[in-house]
């Protein structure tokens, strides 16, 4: 009876896995297929480039006034 039980076990959790995994895949794929509206990341050193380059203008702006 024990032998029984036991294939029982093994074969719930060989379905259980098989499952998992193809769960896991179909996640990754509408993963991918999904459009993200996040901003894309600009990094620090790429945000203070761009900062330099917009503060001369308002200072030269503010220097007319």
């Amino acid at each position: 009876m024990s032998s029984i039980t036991l294939s029982s076990e093994l074969s719930m959790n060989r379905k259980k896995k098989i499952k998992s995994i193809l769960k896991k895949k179909q996640k990754k794929k509408n993963a991918k297929l999904t459009h993200n509206n996040k901003p894309r990341y600009i990094s620090k050193a790429d945000r203070a480039k761009a900062d330099e380059t917009n503060t001369p203008e308002v200072i030269s702006e503010e220097a007319i006034s």
